[in-house]
C-alpha cells in the first residue's frame, strides 16, 4: 500500500488572506466553508490547505510552486499576479524569449512563472 498527497500545507500570518490571493491567482474558489480570519483556508481542486501559525517566513522556501500561464502570455501572466499583490523578487527573462519570473505571494512565498505552452512551441 501506498500513500497520496492530500494537500499540500503552507503556513501563513493570515490563512485567508494568503489562500484568496491564490485562489484569484489559480482561478480556483476557496472552499466554501472559509470565511475571514479562519486558522485554516482550503483550495480543495489544487490540493492547497494555507494554515495560520505564529512564526514568519526567515528564509527561502525549500519547495515552490512553478505556474505556467494557460490562456495568456509569461509577460502577461506577470502582470496581472502583480496587480493581485505579487512582489518581483528576480527575473530571469532573456533576450529570446526563453527565461522565467521569480514572485512572490503577499507573504513572500516564492513561485516562478514559465512560458506559456503555446510560447514553448515557436
Amino acid at each position: 500500500m501506498t500513500s497520496t498527497i492530500r494537500h499540500v500545507t503552507i503556513d501563513c500570518a493570515d490563512a485567508y488572506a494568503v489562500a484568496e490571493f491564490w485562489s484569484q491567482v489559480l482561478g480556483q474558489p476557496l472552499h466554501e466553508e472559509d470565511r475571514p480570519g479562519d486558522e485554516e483556508a482550503l483550495i480543495e481542486d489544487a490540493g492547497l490547505l494555507f494554515v495560520t501559525v505564529p512564526e514568519t517566513k526567515t528564509v527561502k522556501n525549500r519547495l515552490h510552486f512553478d505556474l505556467q500561464p494557460q490562456d495568456r502570455t509569461r509577460d502577461e501572466e506577470v502582470a496581472r499576479l502583480l496587480t493581485l499583490g505579487a512582489t518581483l523578487i528576480d527575473d530571469q527573462r532573456t533576450g529570446d524569449g526563453m527565461g522565467w519570473v521569480v514572485l512572490a505571494d503577499p507573504e513572500g512565498n516564492e513561485f516562478c512563472v514559465e512560458r506559456s505552452a503555446a510560447e514553448r512551441e515557436n
